[in-house]
């Protein structure tokens, strides 16, 4: 099954950048952090239970602007093949009831236009009018032409949907709502009119500025919120973004719809219909991209825009940035009194045709940059679940507003810092006649981004230019209307009935890649979101001097209220001159990269869900399917006795006569041998083909386990190892102590936790002391070696801690409620316990045996 998306669709001109202009979500905060203003401020609408944009959450789609890879699959020709008829009739049902709770949503907001027209015309003839019929005309222009459009579209539809039949048929009502196109052709025309009426008239009478700034928009029959305010200036955008909400949904209903099915024909009218409309706007209409004329005369217009870290005078400063035809902008927010339009100011500025990439040579001499450390950034995010949770508990009480909202701001402070100090991968600048300058950010695919969107313009005959403090005022006052990107990107930016984003284990299989022009040594990398940022999780092998590399590998992936997954492809390079100081590792070419977005429906299914994904002319084809956190849980104990996997570990200390399992003791002497300097190991995935085939050998007690383990993989190693503590029947801290780890790692008191800590240590079996001792003091070495491998104590325990010590399956249903519950309330914890032991001077199995202090609470 496929997610609603772009795919196919050509590049909606102006719309389709137009298209997250109205973000959801408050920017309440400027860049600094500070508290900006009280109030709704513009556009920040809360938005209930569906996002006006299918296609990705505003944050995401905001982010991408400017130059990220489109996904573009082989366009619909009726069902994909493969797809079963019945399948396919089913997600034309989910499209279609989709779109009728978006339809229901649009309808409101034109009808809450509408509402002020009325009584704004009964006193446009009276002696103190408030506008003019003049001016009530050209700002409601159409407005009750396209409300009448869709209630009727929607009363129609909503009855064969809710009576829903696999022969029902609706493609007449999209060509005829297509055919009406020509009324929203009108509104777009008079669109930039309308906006610059309506801002005049709010400016020079208050009592419609007070109309126009909170208009109340009507709930959904079954949401809670019985109504949202939203600005007029929201609002009257509404009308452009459906026309690509509507084309984008006709694509994925011909995805659905078999070619025999009478509809098809129809709706592939309607399609045309919607793509020539779209295609025919002119991309110049709208006001909100251009700015001022450049020196050459030319239409100065916003390419992209974002959050990006600086580093300024040694320390991190939360930048907004804005990439213009011919020069780059850095800004931040001014503090503005409550009330007042917010407004940038300029902190540098580079015309493009100054601006140049330092070589990695020229990278030496640069001051190195330091990473923040790893236990603060880890409590951020501990502070930041349980101040989730907190915020879950109080709606679900029906807590005070004020103490949500307090709540939220902490949540807001907290993410905040996170956001600003996890960044790591240098992004440097240099104006050629001066000053350089250093971002940071979470992830290469950005850096990418960044880079490409420059150079793409610098290919233009740029000049060098000088801006006058009149013209730099006038190019900075146009940022915040400009701006494509309003919020900063945290979780409490986000509107309630978002996805939280998805919590568990996605398989990813990247099976090859096509559109190479010429032979080199390729290989994958992926990334997922997790806190606001983007995380590198997997690497596959590096296929050498091809065109058409086929890799074939299986990885396995962590998610923590992930919503996106990356792949990036690149080119690796031998050369060793070619090393990159701020991280010690030789720089790769990046050949193409692609974003897809994790739609719950499509990857929470048994099934494999296939895809391509293509970037800058590379078609990179993959499958994946997802495992929920509380399917995790479920541990299947092996049916096998003589086995390894999936048996006790006393079993097999005993039958082996050991006192550590002999798969725990080969794998860690491998990696201590080969793999202890290995970026990311433990938390880069092995290939899953390659760590079934060592499972497989470990189950038989192979005579070639010592041979195949010292010719494989490293990170399959590695992955081997955690798998075999993932599939023991019982956690290896065990299901009995669980509750009794969780509530000592609470514990505030020092010598309290201490004691507690211990004591719970001397209450495991021997063989699961002995064996976590063992595995303890390998990853303290593990961590020895950071600065080469990036492994902290802080990495290593994130990796193992919800491994070694998860609640029971009765547990975890007794106590939580949802996959991001499990997230929020126990793996930081896990995380905490791991860490605490890792932190602690060495243990001895012996003397912990011999120290019997004294322990009141009962395990």
């Amino acid at each position: 099954m496929e997610p609603l998306s772009h795919r196919g669709l050509p590049r909606l001109s102006w719309i389709d950048t137009l298209y997250s202009n109205f973000s959801y979500g408050a920017e309440d905060y400027d860049a600094e952090g500070h508290e900006e203003q009280k109030g709704p401020p513009e556009g920040s609408e809360t938005m209930p239970y569906i996002d006006e944009s299918p296609t990705m959450s505003p944050q995401l789609s905001a982010r991408s602007q400017g130059g990220g890879d489109s996904i573009s699959p082989t366009p619909p020709e009726g069902l994909a093949p493969g797809v079963e008829a019945g399948k396919g009739l089913e997600m034309r049902k989910l499209v279609l009831s989709g779109f009728l709770a978006s339809e229901e949503i649009y309808i409101n907001q034109l009808e809450a236009l509408l509402l002020p027209m009325k009584p704004l015309k009964a006193t446009a003839t009276t002696s103190q009018p408030v506008l003019t019929i003049q001016q009530i005309e050209t700002i409601f222009y159409k407005i009750q032409d396209i409300y009448e459009i869709h209630k009727e579209f929607y009363d129609n539809l909503c009855p064969k949907v809710q009576q829903w039949d696999s022969q029902v048929t609706m493609g007449h009502l999209f060509q005829k709502l297509a055919s009406q196109l020509g009324v929203y052709k009108a509104f777009v025309d008079n669109y930039k009119v309308a906006l610059e009426t309506a801002e005049k008239c709010s400016q020079s009478n208050n009592q419609f500025q007070k109309i126009s700034e909170e208009l109340k928009v009507k709930g959904p029959k079954d949401s809670k919120d019985s109504h949202t305010s939203v600005t007029m200036e929201a609002l009257l955008y509404k009308p452009i973004d459906r026309v690509t909400r509507s084309t984008l949904v006709l694509h994925d209903l011909l995805k659905h719809t078999p070619v025999d099915h009478p509809d098809y024909p129809l709706l592939q009218d309607a399609l045309r219909i919607s793509q020539n409309f779209l295609s025919s706007i002119n991309e110049d209409i709208d006001p909100r991209r251009t700015a001022v004329t450049t020196p050459k005369g030319e239409t100065r217009q916003l390419v992209k825009d974002g959050f990006l870290v600086e580093m300024s005078e040694s320390s991190r400063k939360l930048r907004h940035v804005f990439l213009f035809t011919d020069v780059l902008l850095c800004a931040k927010l001014k503090k503005t009194s409550a009330g007042k339009h917010q407004q940038y100011d300029c902190k540098w500025y580079i015309p493009l045709a100054d601006l140049v990439f330092p070589s990695p040579e020229e990278s030496e001499a640069s001051p190195q940059v330091h990473p923040f450390p790893d236990h603060e950034l880890e409590d951020m995010k501990m502070k930041i679940s349980a101040l989730k949770s907190e915020i879950q508990k109080e709606k679900a009480n029906k807590g005070q507003s004020r103490a949500i909202e307090r709540l939220k701001k902490k949540m807001f402070e907290n993410e905040f810092l996170l956001l600003l100090n996890s960044p790591t991968i240098p992004f440097r600048i240099h104006n050629r006649n001066g000053k350089s300058y250093l971002f940071l950010l979470s992830s290469d695919y950005e850096r990418s981004e960044w880079r490409e969107a420059i150079q793409k313009l610098q290919k233009k005959d740029l000049q060098a230019f000088v801006l006058s403090s009149v013209e730099l005022q006038v190019l900075t006052g146009s940022c915040f209307k400009l701006r494509t990107v309003h919020n900063i990107p945290v979780t409490s930016n986000k509107d309630d009935d978002e996805s939280p984003g998805l919590y568990g284990f996605l398989h990813v299989i990247v099976h090859s890649a096509k559109g190479f022009k010429q032979s080199a040594n390729l290989y994958c990398t992926l990334e997922v979101d997790s806190f606001g940022y983007f995380v590198s999780k997997a690497k596959t092998r590096v296929f050498r001097d091809t065109t058409e590399p086929k890799w074939d590998e299986e990885f396995e992936i962590e998610l923590e209220g992930s919503q996106s997954l990356r792949i990036l492809c690149y080119e690796k390079c031998y050369d060793k001159t070619k090393v990159n100081k701020d991280n010690n590792e030789i720089v790769d070419k990046i050949m193409g990269k692609g974003q897809i977005q994790l739609d719950p429906q499509t990857v929470e299914t048994k099934n494999w869900h296939t895809d391509v994904i293509e970037m800058n002319g590379i078609k990179v084809e993959f499958s994946m399917k997802f495992t929920s956190r509380d399917m995790s849980l479920k541990r299947t104990p092996s049916k096998k006795q003589t086995g390894v996997f999936g048996v006790k570990i006393s079993v097999v200390t005993k039958r082996e006569r050991s006192k550590v399992p002999y798969i725990v003791r080969q794998c860690v002497e491998e990696v201590e041998k080969r793999g202890i300097e290995e970026v990311g190991i433990y938390r880069i995935s092995g290939v899953a083909t390659d760590i079934q085939a060592l499972k497989a050998v470990f189950e038989a007690n192979n005579k070639d386990i010592l041979l195949m383990l010292s010719d494989m993989d490293i990170n399959a190693i590695a992955g081997t190892l955690k798998l075999y503590f993932r599939e023991l029947p019982e956690p290896l801290l065990t299901d009995r102590l669980y509750p009794a780890f969780m509530e000592g790692i609470a514990l505030s008191d020092p010598a309290a936790k201490e004691n507690c800590m211990m004591h719970l240590l001397r209450s495991l079996p021997d063989p699961n002391l002995i064996t976590f001792l063992f595995l303890l003091e390998h990853l303290k070495r593990v961590a020895e070696k950071e600065p080469i491998n990036k492994m902290s104590l802080h990495n290593l325990a994130t990796v193992f801690g919800p491994t070694l010590l998860r609640p029971s399956e009765v547990e975890s249903k007794a106590h939580l409620t949802s996959a991001a519950d499990i997230w929020s309330h126990d793996v930081m914890a896990q995380v905490q316990v791991l860490l605490y032991y890792l932190q602690h001077p060495p243990i001895s199995f012996a003397e912990l045996k011999r120290n019997t202090l004294y322990f009141s609470t009962d395990v």
